[in-house]
């Protein structure tokens, strides 16, 4: 087990403070990733500036209180029996130099940890811009390839009724021919005419279950790539996340190292000095001036054993102040929320009974009835698509309902919700029954 050498009275380290504010910072940060992936806010990093800044001053203020400490031992000797004023040692030299090391150092280790902080806030906005532009990318394909489809079944509809004209004339010709022919021809051509035509409405109607089937299943692949894309980028985010932390704590244990090498370092120079003073003390003063040093060191130590409590006192103060600050986020958080699901709630019986009124209940229905809709809205609240999630088994009935959604919207009140909520609210499902919307 290291033992821990003792503490030298004017050793003023700096290692803690610094300690303490990222850890601070790091649970701000880890708290807005883990429990609120959705919001907006920064970490603040007020904490960590203040912290460094009260520190700095502290030790400035240190080297100057030993300066105006010698004056004032200086000038309160009797005139009578003073001597000249020695001019400093190379043992104070040193001293001053080494705080003076140490406050460069401070500022240094503040520059880092601001500096970290604003490299975490850009990758978070670069991270939350690329989702943004994935989300917009789907979303315009999406829509192209809506504007496809329908154009492939207006050409389909065009195809099919220049086809049944063909098939009309086809008629009209061979019912000229067989006119021309003899009366017993005619009717079995008459037969045979009808037996065409029934043949032909099938096959009509066979070909319009088969383009409601490939719609159908046209909305079903959309839906199913949406849910892709949304999966990759809560990976990609979660990865960023992960590398974030990994970096983060490398840091942490450079700095750890460096902190330590550094401590190892004064405390080699600090003995030397210690040596070198004893030797220079024993060789040039006497045992008065033994006496003097003596009590000199002991104020020093004393003012030092002050300001290492006043500095304590500082930290504590600026912890609580963080905490008291993250507790007030926490909760401006929870508000936020529950305004948000007050919100979405409130747009959801807006359309609920926006629909229930333009409802027209099919005669033939029974409160056994049940169909799901699913509903895709546009940036305004405009219908973009409407599919069955679940049937009730009358096509009847299903067609009302999709009908009744056509006809409530638009959806205006969408545009006045916030972005992140307009986005959570553009699709969702409502089930139809003869007694009820939901």
């Amino acid at each position: 087990m290291a033992i821990k050498p003792p503490r030298d009275p004017q050793d003023v380290g700096y290692t803690w403070p610094t300690v303490l504010a990222v850890a601070v910072h790091l649970l701000v940060v880890l708290f807005s990733l883990v429990s609120l992936p959705s919001s907006t806010a920064e970490p603040d990093s007020s904490s960590i500036v203040q912290a460094t800044f009260v520190s700095t001053e502290t030790f400035t203020d240190q080297a100057q209180q030993t300066t105006d400490q010698q004056a004032a031992l200086n000038s309160s000797t009797d005139p009578d029996e003073a001597e000249p004023a020695p001019e400093p040692d190379a043992s104070e030299q040193e001293a001053l130099q080494q705080q003076a090391d140490e406050a460069a150092a401070r500022e240094e280790a503040q520059a880092r940890a601001e500096e970290q902080a604003r490299e975490l806030q850009e990758a978070r906005a670069q991270a939350e811009a690329e989702a943004q532009r994935r989300e917009e990318e789907a979303q315009r394909l999406a829509e192209q390839q809506e504007l496809e489809a329908q154009a492939r079944e207006e050409a389909q509809r065009e195809a099919e009724a220049e086809a049944q004209r063909q098939r009309e004339a086809e008629a009209e010709a061979q019912r000229q021919r067989e006119a021309e022919a003899e009366a017993q021809r005619q009717r079995e051509a008459e037969a045979e005419a009808q037996r065409q035509r029934e043949a032909e409405a099938e096959a009509q109607r066979q070909r319009e279950a088969d383009a409601e089937a490939q719609r159908q299943r046209e909305a079903e692949a959309e839906a199913q790539r949406q849910r892709e894309a949304e999966a990759e980028a809560q990976r990609q985010r979660e990865a960023e996340a992960e590398a974030q932390r990994q970096r983060e704590a490398e840091a942490e244990a450079q700095r750890q190292r460096e902190a330590e090498a550094e401590a190892q370092r004064q405390r080699e120079a600090e003995a030397e000095a210690q040596r070198q003073r004893e030797a220079e003390a024993e060789a040039q003063r006497q045992r008065e001036a033994e006496a003097e040093a003596q009590r000199q060191r002991e104020a020093e130590a004393e003012a030092q054993r002050q300001r290492e409590a006043e500095a304590e006192a500082q930290r504590q103060r600026e912890a609580e102040a963080a905490m008291q600050r993250q507790l007030e986020g926490e909760a401006q958080a929870a508000a936020n929320a529950q305004q948000a699901q007050q919100a979405a709630n409130g747009f959801i019986n807006i359309v609920r009974r926006a629909v229930e009124q333009a409802w027209l209940i099919p005669a033939g229905a029974s409160d056994a009835m049940s169909a799901t809709i699913q509903v895709r809205l546009g940036p305004s609240g405009e219908v973009l698509l409407t599919t069955i999630a679940s049937s009730s088994g009358d096509s009847a009935f299903d067609r009302s309902a999709m009908q009744a959604v056509e006809h409530a919207a638009p959806f205006s009140e969408l545009r006045d919700l916030p972005a992140e909520q307009q986005r959570n609210l553009r699709q969702f499902n409502l089930r139809f029954t003869p007694g009820d919307v939901r």
